[in-house]
């Protein structure tokens, strides 16, 4: 299996790249948050997402940042994660993207997912965006 960086980083490698990139696209503040919160109950989920997601897939060269801000927009969309959605929408701002390109994200989410799916969708896009504001 092929890691972001090469064959055989360690747990302890994949956790520090992890968080590397966790704390760039979702920020330190948001991420402080995450730690500061964390459990015995989810200390090993919190552990495996900034291995696994952030430290794994999140850091493989195949797609930019912009691309997996999209791809993950879809995804959560389609599934209804509405609290993932607000966070994520403020993650793909940090990756780049516009206001008006994830507007085209969530009409185009909405062809496939539904109306009311992105009927949601822009709510908490408008949400999110005046908190920018």
């Amino acid at each position: 299996m092929s890691r972001p960086d090469g064959e055989g980083l360690t747990d302890e490698e994949r956790y520090d790249q992890g968080m590397v990139v966790r704390r760039e696209v979702l920020s330190d503040a948001h991420v402080d948050r995450a730690v500061a919160n964390t459990t015995e109950l989810t200390a090993d989920f919190q552990d495996f997402i900034t291995r696994v997601a952030w430290g794994d897939v999140w850091s493989r060269p195949g797609l930019d940042r912009r691309s997996r801000s999209v791809a993950v927009l879809t995804a959560l969309i389609a599934l209804g994660h509405h609290e993932e959605l607000a966070m994520h929408l403020r993650a793909a701002r940090r990756n780049g993207l516009t206001v008006d390109e994830i507007k085209e994200v969530i009409l185009q989410a909405g062809l496939y997912c539904g109306v009311p799916a992105a009927n949601t969708a822009f709510r908490i896009a408008k949400d999110v965006f005046a908190e920018e504001s």
